[in-house]
């Protein structure tokens, strides 16, 4: 109590932290007792029967002094503390009832400091390994935290279910706690390691050889049974594997280029896939299949809404005779729960052709690529700002967007001030905007402006000398080298041409000669 005064907060607070836990340490334990309480409450009205769970404290103990802190106040079962009341006593009602529902939830996810308190009660890994243990879980992507939660990835359910399929040994709780003691044994001196690292490998090449035979089939199959729960979530009636595309095939975890997801056994006649969760525990929306927005009315084939590896996507009829589908993508920021049939019809009609280009006479095309949509013309594409430019821009300021486009590295450079013609220069000298602030240029060399020059403060002489110095600069150093590279070209060839001679001249006297 003495020390606040002459320490600042922190340090007093982590003193304090310090003290009680040295005290409470040397305290007697606490004694909690679990009880049930059962009301019996009669009234006019009759009786009604009240229940209450939770702890009793009969001693104190170290509790009187220090309490450890929880992430949450009902992590633990003894979370709720009661008073002591004897059987068969009177109880008054002291204040007034609220009535209120309540559902039973799931025990809640582990944090971080639960996760590492269970690992100790378990055994496994020493505190100096726990902080590895939960970095490795994050930057692999097997969970993700939401506040102080550890939810887990579809990547770290697919890990775990292998190994709990293939490998169920070396994931088995007291197997890591067991080779805990062993290597505490091996410190000590009672067991030697050599013997340990042969009694472990012995078992796990073993297991690694059962594994080479297997198919991939094989090892997907028992993935399908052990996360069946949360790769195929209930429905409702029926199997929730049947495909609701084709409706004969069975849905199956499957591999592709970008990870793993849900596909039909019917591959390639059927071409139904989905991702394999979403964030959370089920993807029933997803479980459902498709959703018909409509008819389409050229075509009469439907329109529907599908959930694929990509994410959601319009797709326009079905697979017939292994001919993909016309599809669309469906835009960013876009609900596919709220996406309207008109608005599908449109996405299923880019690209659109804009019109021809009044230069070249090809067409411009507007669409949705993968970095959002875009006007295209021989090759060369520029950024729309959204969707609905897409579908309503036209051939006059396409052109305009594709003209600007060819700006330096693909960027847009606005004329800030024209200054006029100048003698020996390519064009008309301007300021523009560029990527690294403004710039004069006659339309072949360009020329930063000084920091903290005013683009419409420049004046046409002043603009000539930063594009004569920026000319000098870039041309010193390089026109020597080449014409000096020139000459010595230029003499070796004149040394060949006198060699070659020297050569005729002598056959010719031989040949003269004979």
């Amino acid at each position: 109590d003495q020390l606040p005064g002459s320490i600042d907060a922190d340090q007093a607070k982590l003193y304090a932290l310090i003290w009680k836990r040295a005290i409470a340490s040397q305290m007697a334990s606490a004694e909690l007792e679990r009880t049930t309480i059962e009301v019996t409450a009669t009234d006019a009205s009759g009786t009604l029967g009240l229940r209450a769970s939770g702890t009793v404290v009969r001693f104190d103990g170290f509790l009187s002094l220090y309490q450890e802190g929880r992430d949450d106040a009902d992590d633990e079962d003894g979370g709720k503390r009661l008073p002591a009341v004897e059987t068969g006593a009177a109880l008054e009602r002291r204040q007034a009832v609220d009535a209120s529902q309540h559902f039973t939830e799931p025990p809640p996810r582990y944090t971080e400091a639960s996760l590492i308190k269970r690992l100790e009660e378990l055994g496994i890994g020493r505190p100096s390994t726990y902080t590895a243990t939960l970095q490795t879980l994050s930057e692999r992507g097997y969970v993700r935290t939401e506040g102080k939660r550890l939810i887990p990835e579809d990547k770290g359910r697919l890990v775990t279910a292998f190994l709990m399929s293939f490998f169920s040994r070396y994931v088995a709780f007291d197997f890591t706690a067991d080779l805990e003691e062993k290597l505490d044994k091996i410190s000590a001196g009672d067991i030697g390691w050599r013997d340990v690292l042969r009694e472990f490998w012995t078992g796990f090449i073993a297991a690694v050889d059962d594994t080479k035979e297997l198919r991939v089939a094989d090892v997907l199959e028992a993935l399908n049974e052990e996360l069946a729960a949360h790769v195929f979530p209930s429905i409702g009636d029926g199997d929730p594997r049947a495909c609701p595309a084709c409706e004969g095939g069975r849905l199956s975890l499957k591999l592709g280029k970008f990870g793993a997801f849900i596909g039909c056994s019917n591959y390639p006649d059927c071409r139904y896939t989905r991702q394999l969760g979403v964030p959370g525990d089920g993807d029933a929306e997803a479980a459902q299949g498709p959703r018909v927005l409509g008819i389409d009315p050229n075509s009469s084939m439907e329109v529907t809404v599908r959930d694929g590896r990509f994410g959601p996507y319009i797709q326009l009829g079905e697979a017939v005779d292994g001919e993909k589908p016309k599809r669309s993508s469906i835009p960013k920021g876009t609900d596919p729960a709220t996406l309207e049939f008109d608005m599908a019809l449109k996405l299923l009609s880019l690209p659109r052709e804009v019109g021809l280009h009044p230069e070249t006479g090809k067409p411009i095309t507007a669409g949705l690529g993968r970095y959002g949509p875009f006007v295209e013309h021989e090759k060369k594409y520029a950024n729309l700002e959204s969707v609905e430019d897409v579908l309503t821009i036209g051939l006059n300021r396409a052109v305009t967007v594709l003209a600007e486009k060819k700006g330096p590295r693909g960027t847009t450079a606005t004329v800030l001030k024209e200054l006029g013609t100048a003698d020996g220069w390519t064009g008309p000298i301007v300021v523009k905007s560029g990527r690294y602030g403004p710039y004069a240029t006659d339309g072949k060399v360009n020329a930063t402006l000084p920091k903290g020059t005013d683009p419409e403060a420049m004046t046409l002489e002043q603009a000539v000398e930063l594009l004569t110095a920026k000319a000098a600069k870039s041309g010193s150093g390089t026109k020597p080298k080449a014409k000096r590279k020139t000459t010595a070209k230029a003499k070796g060839s004149s040394k060949t041409a006198e060699k070659s001679t020297s050569k005729s001249e002598a056959k010719s006297s031989k040949a003269a000669a004979e």
